[in-house]
C-alpha cells in the first residue's frame, strides 16, 4: 500500500464521514474495514429470505436527517433518498390503545389531553428550532452563543431524570408513557440524570425533521458516503482487519472508528500509560437482543393506528418502562420488557416483495446476556397484535454475542459505543476540549465512543476530521 495523507480504520458512519471530510480538504485517504462491506451499523442484508432486505443496525434515521455533517455533505447528490412513515412513532399502552407521536406537534398534542398545550409549546417549539437544538447537542465544537436559546431550553428540560420530568411536567398517563419510551433510547435507568434530555431531543427531532428511513435500506447511506469518497479519489478496502498500527502505511493522520477496547488492542503499546488506563476503564452499557422477521403481510395490530407507525414502542405504562430499564441495569430482565419495533416497509416498499413486510424488534438486555429472548419479544408483540406469529415467513436472531461477532464495536451487544451516562458524556473518552485527539500527535479517535456519543449522525467523524485539519493543516 502506498503512502497516504490519512488512514481511517473502520467504515462505519463516523469513519466514512471523517474520510469524506478529509478528502474534500484535498487529502489522499484510505479506509480499512474488517467486514466484507462498508457501513458498520448502516448495513442492509437479506437476513431471512430472498427479496426481504433487513437493516442489521440502525433503520430509523432522525439523527442522520438532522446531522450537520450529513446535511453539509448533501448526500442526496449521490442518490440518497429518505422516506417518512405516516406516523413517526406509536407507543402501545395496552392492547387496542396507543398514543402517537406525529411529525406535527399540534397533531401530537391533540392526542395528549391536558398535556397537549405544554407538549406543543415546549417540544413543538424545539422542533421548530431544530437546527439550533441539533447544533447545541450534536456539535460540541460549537460555542454556546451559536444557539443560546435552544441550549438553555434543552438544558432546562433535559438535565433531569426522566422519572422526575414525567411526574412534574405531565398529568396524563399516555403522555408519561410516551415520554418514558423516548427516554428509554438512552439505555439507562430512567432515574438517571440527562435521560429527560434523550426524550426531549428525540421528540424535538420528530417534530423538526421526522423519523425517516433510507429508501432501499440504511446501507444506502453508507453507499452514498463511499461514492462521495471515491469521487474525491479516496479508497475503501473491505475485508482488511487491522491488528496493529505498525501494519498501516505511512500517513499524516490515523483515525480510528473503534471503541476503547479495540483501540487498546491495536495501539495500546504506543499509547502513554495514563491514557491507556483511561481507555481500559471505559464502561460499556447494556446490550440488545434483536430479531428480524419476514412477514406475509402487515402486523395485525389491535389498534389499527399503529399500522402506519414506522417505530412502535411496546412499553405499556410509564411504570412498566421504568421497571424494565431498571431491571436491565441491575443485570436482570423484567417480565414485560420494553420492546422497540420498526416496520420500515410502511415507509419504504422496496424492503420486501409486494404485500409482504420486513420488521425487526429488540429489547435491552444485561451486558453480554446469553439468554435467548426470541419468545419473550414475540409474546410481547402477539399480545398487542394477535395473529402476528401466523404471518412469520422467516426469522433471524442476533444475541449480544452475535452482534459483537458481526461488528467488534458492539461490545457485549452495546449499540452505543459505551454507556452514555453523565460521567461518560462529560469525558468521552476523556475530559478534553478536543476528545477526538489522543496524546499521539497523529492518532485520532472518531467512533461513537467520542462526543457526541452513539447514533447514525457521523458527528464523531466530522469533529475528528475538523480536529485533524486544525492541528495538521
Amino acid at each position: 500500500m502506498t503512502d497516504v495523507d490519512a488512514v481511517v480504520v473502520g467504515a462505519g458512519p463516523n469513519g466514512l464521514v471523517a474520510a469524506v471530510a478529509l478528502a474534500e480538504a484535498g487529502w489522499k485517504v484510505v479506509v480499512l474495514e474488517a467486514a466484507d462491506a462498508p457501513g458498520g451499523g448502516l448495513r442492509t442484508e437479506e437476513l431471512t429470505l430472498p427479496g426481504f432486505r433487513h437493516d442489521i443496525g440502525a433503520t430509523v434515521l432522525p439523527l442522520a436527517a438532522a446531522s450537520p455533517a450529513f446535511r453539509s455533505l448533501g448526500l442526496e447528490r449521490e442518490g440518497l433518498e429518505l422516506a417518512h412513515p405516516p406516523v413517526a412513532l406509536g407507543h402501545a399502552l395496552a392492547p387496542g390503545h396507543s398514543v402517537l407521536l406525529h411529525r406535527s406537534a399540534s397533531e401530537t398534542a391533540a392526542g395528549l389531553g391536558r398535556d397537549g398545550r405544554r407538549w406543543e409549546r415546549v417540544l413543538g417549539g424545539l422542533g421548530e428550532r431544530w437546527q439550533g437544538l441539533v447544533g447545541s447537542v450534536l456539535d460540541p465544537t460549537a460555542l454556546p452563543p451559536n444557539a443560546p436559546r435552544e441550549l438553555i431550553e434543552f438544558g432546562f428540560h433535559g438535565l433531569w431524570p426522566a422519572t422526575l420530568s414525567m411526574r412534574t411536567a405531565f398529568r396524563e398517563e399516555p403522555t408519561r408513557a410516551l415520554f418514558a419510551g423516548l427516554a428509554a433510547h438512552a439505555i439507562l435507568p430512567l432515574g438517571s440524570l440527562l435521560t429527560s434530555g434523550i426524550a426531549v431531543f428525540m421528540a424535538g427531532l420528530a417534530h423538526g425533521v421526522g423519523w425517516p428511513v433510507a429508501v432501499g435500506g440504511s446501507q444506502a447511506v453508507a453507499d452514498a458516503l463511499v461514492a462521495r469518497l471515491r469521487s474525491l479519489g479516496g479508497e475503501v478496502r473491505t475485508g482488511h482487519r487491522v491488528r496493529s498500527l505498525a501494519e498501516l502505511p505511512s500517513a499524516r493522520a490515523v483515525l480510528l472508528d473503534l471503541t476503547p477496547r479495540q483501540v487498546l488492542a491495536i495501539a495500546g503499546e504506543t499509547l502513554p500509560s495514563g491514557y491507556a488506563r483511561r481507555l481500559a476503564r471505559w464502561r460499556y452499557g447494556p446490550g440488545v437482543f434483536k430479531v428480524d422477521w419476514a412477514l406475509d403481510g402487515p402486523i395485525p395490530w389491535r389498534d389499527p393506528e399503529l399500522a402506519g407507525a414506522g417505530t412502535v414502542h411496546i412499553g405499556g405504562s410509564s411504570a412498566a418502562t421504568v421497571a424494565s430499564e431498571r431491571a436491565v441495569a441491575r443485570g436482570t430482565m423484567s417480565d414485560e420488557p420494553f420492546v422497540l419495533l420498526v416496520q420500515a416497509s410502511v415507509a419504504d416498499a422496496t424492503r420486501a416483495p409486494e404485500g409482504k413486510q420486513t420488521v425487526w424488534a429488540y429489547c435491552h438486555v444485561p451486558h453480554g446476556s446469553p439468554r435467548d429472548e426470541t419468545e419473550t419479544i414475540e409474546a410481547r408483540i402477539e399480545r398487542f397484535a394477535p395473529g402476528f406469529r401466523e404471518r412469520i415467513l422467516g426469522r433471524h436472531t442476533m444475541s449480544p454475542a452475535a452482534l459483537e461477532a458481526w461488528d467488534a464495536n458492539l461490545v457485549g451487544g452495546d449499540i452505543g459505543g459505551g454507556m452514555a451516562d453523565w460521567r461518560q458524556l462529560a469525558s468521552r473518552p476523556r475530559l478534553s476540549l478536543t476528545p477526538w485527539a489522543t496524546p499521539l500527535p497523529n492518532l485520532f479517535l472518531c467512533s461513537s465512543s467520542t462526543l457526541p456519543a452513539g447514533g447514525a449522525h457521523g458527528m464523531g467523524g466530522w469533529n475528528a476530521a475538523k480536529t485533524v485539519l486544525k492541528r495538521l493543516g
